[in-house]
């Protein structure tokens, strides 16, 4: 019975069903979450050993702390573009240090306000702050925001690397941990503010406190103490001598922090801020160095790209100073190229760059304040110079417009009605934009920039490095006080270099005292399209020409795209321009408004530098394939191409994006009719000619024959020579015979006889002929031995005889030559052209006049003239 006995537990384990057997498959296997659970942990456990050993191997590779070189100030080395050493930036000469028990405790606080509030409650690193960066990197990229502990910021200029990376940070947090464990934190904290860079090459608080304010650290004032401790963060941005405005806003927001986490009291704060940051400002010493406009800016390169303080850093930096044009700029900055105006109110900034690269080869600076650089600095209107940058740029880029574009330039409102006007209230009708650019006209620029859109021409001028995204309908002419020479000659570098932008810059690489390098070059950024660039740059080579804003700017021989730019107040006034391999950026301006003539010297600076820098310049600009140069008809709307025949005068060159080029040809002009060639006058016939010598007269008679018909209509032209002499002109005459009296025995006589013809001075072909004289017979002697002469015919004299005084021989007599006297009468004039040679002059006694020569016989041309009387031996002819 027993064996059938169940206890009350036995029995209600018995009433409850059977559970089922497990599968021994499924009890291997497991749950899936158990799985992944067991899989995280172990993934988790290999990345922490990982982790361990990488970070084991990045701080075994960190340096060890070394006391001297925590505290010491390392020069750096700056090099020019030839890799030539030419100044340098830091050294114990530029601090005064100053131990921590002479650092006063407003001094220290607010910059643990501003800092590292938790600096005496941390052991190296805030892992609070430090988590807020992080979530920051993640966001917005790493290095977007920095978890730095002020023992981090000491560890920073030490380490041997220096980029953004997760190696250095990694060393950075435990060289901190090194640093607390080795140092105390007041030695820590007079290591921090012994190394703190200020603008004008000014390091360490001490320094700053007598550059600035002319005093020791201890003599500081809280507000005086707020407003160094405030500069560190930027030291160009918020120094109170040019950024008044930013650095009390700076000053305030440090005073407010040190209220926040209780080093002051509001009270003390709220009085503080009431105090003028300019003041107390002592007046700055002069800096003699010729590139000091490069000290803050190559500092400010290598604090943003690279987060190390140059001052201390030892660094070799290689830049692209050009020694010999930032000479020539320091020359023109100074009066000595270029008239400048007297007094403290004019300035002037100019930059030099390389138009491929980016590269600043020169900066200048003119002005009352030493400490500010012109180049860099300046927030001014860029005027006119920003309109191929926000207007014509973006319309070309987006809208395609040609260079010959046609807009009407118009009275005008902005959108908002407010109303603005062309220069001198002029306007133009119906113009291209290659004529609105070349003449500055208003209404063009901003009828371009509606109608490509505020925004898209934004995004447009943000590519070419302009500052501010605050741009509306007036920034199209100007209305735009941001930028500075360095920005504007960024921008139309971008125009030289086929759209392709790079920003700025002077430091090409630097190397660490390791000997690591670290290249600083920016990027290229494609800015906007060849072709663009081109066009943009072509119509800005017209604003060079004759006519143009530019003119007086222009350098002979180089090819120079630019433009001038005027704020409406005339404060600012400027001039950017470009050659393939230069870029040059000048303003100048007057707060109280430039003058006429002070207008004008942003010109005068430009054709000056240009000329220097740029002298061998024989580089063109070359027009890509992406555009395409037609000729059109002047006035077309829409642009109609050019056909064959318009005249020279109608067309003009411009050019299209490829694609958008004109569809039509011009038909307005025809082939011309061909013009009916003037009838051509007939030729003069050619005279007949012949020629005899007539022994028993004595004579030569020439005669020629001719057309009747054409006889009265021509004059004929005789010519005579003798024995090939010189032929001369001997007759003009209607006649047809020419005669020619005791020609000279043995000579030869050439004669040409030509027909012209009356109405319109034809000539024929000369007729020629010739004929020779036999040579004269000696008669034999008579029996006396005397020779026989011939009796005188009637009328004439005896042979040895001359006529009486003032008497003419008988007709066909001529007298004998003789030479003419020494004194007396005038010789006879020689009749006609030159008459015939036995018309030689008489041979008058002394003091008598001479008897007049015979007209030479072949000429109708004249009778010889009549010899003047003789008036006791002096002629009066």
């Amino acid at each position: 019975m027993s064996d059938n006995y169940q206890s009350r537990e036995e029995r209600r384990r018995a009433s409850k069903p059977a559970k089922p057997q497990k599968n021994p498959k499924n009890r291997k296997n497991g749950p899936l979450w158990k799985k992944i659970v067991l899989g995280l942990l172990a993934a988790c456990v290999v990345l922490m050993i990982a982790g361990g050993v990488a970070f084991g191997v990045i701080v075994a590779k960190s340096p060890s702390l070394d006391e001297k070189k925590l505290k010491s100030i390392y020069t750096s080395q700056v090099f020019d573009k030839n890799n030539k050493k030419i100044f340098e930036i830091g050294g114990e000469e530029k601090r005064t240090y100053v131990a921590y028990k002479d650092i006063p405790k407003n001094v220290e606080n607010a910059f643990l306000a501003t800092e590292d509030a938790r600096f005496y409650e941390h052991s190296g690193v805030d892992f609070i702050r430090l988590g807020g960066a992080v979530l920051a990197n993640f966001k917005e990229g790493f290095g977007a925001e920095g978890g730095s502990t002020i023992s981090q910021q000491v560890i920073k200029n030490y380490l041997l690397t220096n980029e953004k990376s997760v190696e250095r940070k990694v060393q950075e947090v435990w060289l901190a941990f090194q640093l607390e464990r080795k140092f105390s934190k007041q030695e820590i904290m007079e290591l921090y503010l012994n190394k703190l860079y200020y603008t004008g090459n000014t390091y360490g608080i001490g320094k700053a406190a007598e550059n600035f304010y002319g005093k020791d650290v201890k003599d500081l004032t809280l507000d005086e103490a707020a407003m160094l401790a405030g500069m560190v963060k930027a030291p160009n941005n918020y120094n109170p001598r040019v950024e008044p405005e930013r650095a009390t806003e700076r000053r305030n927001t440090v005073l407010s922090l040190m209220a926040k986490h209780g080093f002051i009291t509001q009270e003390e704060a709220d009085k503080a801020k009431k105090a003028d940051v300019t003041a107390n400002i002592a007046a700055p010493k002069e800096d003699k160095n010729p590139y000091k406009a490069f000290v803050d800016k190559i500092t400010d390169e290598i604090k943003d790209k690279t987060d190390v303080e140059v001052s201390s850093s030892g660094l070799k930096i290689y830049t692209s100073i050009d020694p010999a044009a930032q000479n020539y700029v320091n020359k023109v900055m100074q009066g000595n190229e270029v008239n400048l105006p007297e007094g403290n109110e004019f300035q002037a900034g100019l930059t030099v760059a390389d138009t491929q690269t980016g590269e600043i080869r020169a900066l200048g600076g003119h002005g009352p304040k030493t400490d500010f650089n012109y180049a860099t600095m300046p927030k001014r209107s860029p005027g006119s110079t920003i309109k191929p940058v926000l207007d014509y740029g973006p319309a070309v880029e987006y809208l395609k417009w040609s260079t010959y574009h046609q807009i009407d330039d118009e009275k005008y409102e902005y959108s908002n009605g407010k109303s603005f006007k062309n220069f001198g209230d002029n306007y133009h009708g119906q113009v291209s934009i290659r004529q609105a650019l070349k003449g500055s006209y208003n209404t063009p620029a901003v009828k371009a920039l509606q109608e490509v859109g505020l925004d898209k021409a934004k995004e447009f001028a943000l590519k070419l490095g302009m500052p501010s995204e605050n741009f509306y309908e007036s920034s199209a002419i100007g209305g735009y006080d941001y930028v500075s020479s360095m920005h504007m000659a960024g921008a139309y570098s971008a125009f030289g270099n086929g759209g392709i932008y790079i920003e700025p810059h002077v430091v090409k690489s630097v190397e660490f005292q390791d000997g690591t390098k670290m290249d600083l070059n920016p990027e290229p950024v494609a800015a906007m399209s060849d072709a663009t660039a081109f066009m943009i740059t072509d119509m800005l080579r017209s604003v060079m020409e004759s006519g143009g804003t530019g003119e007086r700017a222009n350098v002979s021989g180089l090819d120079i795209a630019g433009k001038s730019g005027t704020s409406n107040d005339v404060r600012d006034s400027w001039f950017v321009g470009y050659t393939p391999s230069t870029t040059l950026s000048v303003w100048t301006g007057k707060d109280t408004g430039l003058n006429d003539t002070e207008d004008d010297i942003a010109k005068k600076i430009f054709k000056s530098v240009m000329s220097e820098v740029a002298s061998d310049d024989t580089s063109t600009f070359k027009k890509p394939a992406s555009v395409s140069e037609v000729e059109v008809v002047k006035g077309s709307d829409p642009a109609e191409e050019a056909g064959p025949y318009t005249p020279d005068s109608e067309k003009t060159t411009e050019y299209f994006v490829k694609g958008t080029e004109p569809s039509k040809q011009s038909q307005q002009y025809q082939e011309p009719e061909p013009e009916e060639e003037p009838e051509q006058p007939q030729g003069v016939s050619k005279p007949e000619v012949s020629v005899n010598f007539d022994q028993a007269a004595n004579a030569i008679s020439l005669t020629w024959g001719y057309d009747p018909a054409e006889k009265a209509n021509v004059t004929f032209e005789v010519t005579q020579s003798q024995d090939g002499g010189p032929s001369q002109v001997v007759t003009s005459t209607k006649d047809s015979a020419f005669t020619v009296s005791n020609p000279q025995p043995g000579s030869t006589y050439q004669f040409q006889v030509t027909a012209i013809r009356d109405s319109d001075s034809t000539r024929s072909e000369p007729a020629a002929a010739s004929v020779t004289i036999p040579a004269a017979e000696e008669p034999a002697p008579d029996e006396g031995g005397q020779t026989p002469t011939e009796p005188p015919a009637d009328g004439e004299q005896p042979p040895g005889q001359e006529p009486p005084p003032g008497q003419e021989p008988p007709p066909g007599q001529e007298p004998p030559p003789t030479e003419p006297p020494a004194d007396g009468g005038n010789d006879g004039g020689t009749g006609g052209q030159d008459g015939q040679q036995p018309g030689q002059p008489g041979t008058p006694p002394p003091g008598q006049g001479g008897t007049g020569g015979t007209g030479g016989t072949g000429g109708t041309g004249g009778t010889g003239g009549t010899g003047g009387t003789g008036d006791d031996g002096d002629s009066d002819n």
